[in-house]
């Protein structure tokens, strides 16, 4: 048996430094932890090669004594707390004393402090752990702290870094959470010399929001709290317009601390699909403030997880608060200006009916939503709630149709017109190679099946199933040819991007470029749209653009056509001909023959089938000719 070592103080602070320092925007959140639990007010933070090669960071906080500034890196040192029962009461953001030991360790750090008593200030100089100098310096009240060449004396670590843009975005994304959980300070942020964030420190949460993810999401926010003496919680989350197909828009903070937890996410969500039609995650700024000894924040030195006390009442009461405010706001979008009511209205008294969804009379609507709007909401039952939630969605459904027709008077294009449209400008460049035989069109069944044969084969084919997978290797086949046909706009769409974001369409601008883009640089994080993808007649471009970038987040860089699927997908089969559309045998035979030659005629692009074949021998015994 081997004899047991005792590691030595140099060793130990390497080891632990891999748990609290995972990359760059480790060290910020830390260090700006730091500043904040000083008290400052203005905070500074400047970044060089995704926080490689420098992080810089400025605060006019309290500063540290000189008698303290080389405490300070010793490992277990802090002005936190002083004994175990202090843990169980804290209220500050660092306790542990691990972080500065642990960044000294694997970088070169320079820290000058001064405190408002003092004349002069002091600057420690530590480079892989050890102390080079100690001086007497003058500088201003608070403290500058340099980081150089992090993870210089640990190569391994280097390599698992990702590419310097992606470290400056999280390094972003990390700064923009602390500057959301505290509005009162003002935070500025540089990445290579350049300003990407600037908040003034007003203490309106709204006004950090709109700095951080632009005009659009801070106009699209409905605002929710709940106060009690135990727990309160407040924040904003957005309706379905600005929902996200990723997670990186939701930030929670308890007692200040960015924090990551399922069951408040969940909490959150389960309240927003109640009354949203899309199948999005939300964006949501959620603040819960509770005592301190009804949570641990001690679970892991990062301190990004915590644990409550009472997780189900956590829950109830984030569902209840979120519920509650997208409640409001859904009587208030159904609500009836007094003025506009006339004076028989306002002295009858509307008497209770029963709603019929089936009635698209404008009086039982208007009798329907004065009845909701009449009632408490306060005391709703739960099987109330679920049918008002139904009433909500049948309504809005019901008044977006009858709107975009009175507004737009649009009229459904003819299959012919469709076919006309869809089908024009088809290469044939290279050979085709068909996929099955060339089938002969027998009829179409129940206006949603074609029916044809082949020898003693009996072929069906989902009508819209093929069109829709005929379109969808059209376009994709445009982009990986590199001949898709574009739109310019008369007026660009401007679209605020946040850091992370902009990152992610920086490092792939030429899978936008590829799709029929043309983007330029707007300032700051804000992009204009310039030129899109004539795709399938009109197009969002802005809901186009997003939703490509948030699958490029989930599934990576990777193929053009992967990263696209299912939005291609989806917006394929709004386009495709529907089930119930008569076909005549003409167009029956043009997209049976237009899906011969396609790469994968069998599957539409959701994964369903598109084919099915019965043989003569089949059919032989299902009507048992044949045992």
């Amino acid at each position: 048996m081997k004899r047991i070592n005792i590691l030595d103080e140099h060793t130990s602070n390497k080891i632990a430094a891999g748990e609290v320092v995972e990359r760059p925007s480790s060290v910020v959140k830390e260090l700006m932890e730091n500043s904040i639990d000083a008290g400052s007010k203005n905070i500074t933070i400047e970044i060089e090669e995704g926080g490689i090669s420098l992080i810089r960071i400025i605060d006019d906080g309290h500063g540290i004594h000189r008698d303290d500034i080389k405490k300070a890196f010793l490992p277990h040192a802090t002005s936190k707390i002083k004994d175990v029962d202090d843990i169980y009461s804290i209220m500050t953001l660092g306790f542990r004393g691990e972080a500065l030991a642990s960044i000294a360790s694997i970088s070169k750090v320079s820290l000058k402090s001064r405190i408002e008593k003092e004349e002069f200030g002091s600057e420690i100089i530590i480079e892989g752990g050890e102390i080079l100098s100690i001086n007497s310096i003058g500088t201003n009240k608070g403290t500058i702290i340099e980081v150089k060449d992090l993870f210089f004396n640990v190569p391994a670590r280097k390599k698992f870094l990702k590419s310097i843009s992606r470290e400056g975005a999280l390094i972003g994304d990390i700064v923009n959470r602390v500057a959301l959980s505290h509005p009162d300070i003002s935070i500025k942020f540089y990445n290579n010399g350049k300003k990407t964030l600037h908040t003034y420190g007003t203490g309106n949460l709204i006004d950090v929001i709109r700095t951080i993810y632009g005009k659009n999401i801070s106009e699209n926010l409905i605002y929710f709290e709940s106060k009690e003496e135990a727990i309160s919680l407040y924040g904003y989350i957005g309706k379905e317009e600005i929902s996200r197909g990723s997670r990186n828009n939701q930030s929670i903070f308890v007692n200040g601390r960015y924090i990551k937890n399922k069951t408040i996410v969940a909490a959150v969500e389960n309240a927003f699909k109640s009354f949203a039609t899309v199948n999005k995650f939300p964006f949501f700024v959620l603040f819960l403030e509770l005592y301190p000894e009804f949570v641990d924040v001690n679970i892991h030195p990062t301190k990004a997880e915590i644990k409550f006390k009472e997780d189900r009442g956590i829950f109830k009461k984030v569902f209840d608060s979120v519920h509650k405010a997208f409640k409001n706001e859904v009587f208030e979008d159904f609500y009836i200006p007094e003025e506009e009511k006339n004076e028989e209205n306002n002295k009858a008294e509307i008497e209770e009916i029963e709603f019929n969804i089936n009635d698209t009379s404008y009086e039982s609507r208007e009798l329907q939503e004065e009845k909701l709007i009449s009632r408490d909401i306060e005391n709703v039952s739960y099987e109330e709630i679920k049918k008002e939630e139904e009433l909500y969605n049948n309504l809005k459904n019901l008044n977006s149709i009858i709107n975009t027709e009175k507004v737009y008077n649009i009229e459904k294009p003819t299959i012919k017109e469709e076919k006309n449209l869809n089908y024009i400008n088809i290469k044939n460049e290279k050979e085709k190679i068909p996929k099955f035989p060339n089938l002969k069109v027998i009829g179409q069944f129940n206006k949603m099946y074609i029916l044809a044969e082949y020898e003693d084969i009996l072929y069906i084919i989902d009508q819209h199933a093929a069109h829709e997978k005929i379109l969808f290797e059209k376009y994709l086949n445009s982009i990986e040819e590199g001949d898709i046909v574009v739109q310019q706009l008369l007026v660009p769409i401007l679209i605020d991007l946040t850091t992370d974001d902009y990152c992610y369409y920086e490092e792939n601008l030429n899978i936008f470029t590829k799709a029929g883009f043309m983007i330029e640089s707007f300032g700051g994080n804000t992009i204009a749209i310039k030129e899109v993808p004539y795709f399938l007649g009109k197009l969002d471009a802005r809901n186009l653009f997003i939703n490509i970038l948030d699958n490029i987040k989930g599934l990576g860089s990777g193929k053009t056509t992967e990263v696209k699927y299912n939005r291609i997908a989806t917006l394929a089969c709004k386009a495709a001909v529907k089930a119930n559309d008569y076909l005549n045998e003409h167009e029956m035979d043009k997209l049976v023959n237009d899906l011969r030659y396609i790469d994968d005629p069998f599957h539409c692009p959701h994964g369903r089938p598109v084919i099915i074949k019965f043989s003569n021998y089949e059919l032989d015994k299902k009507f048992r000719r044949i045992v």
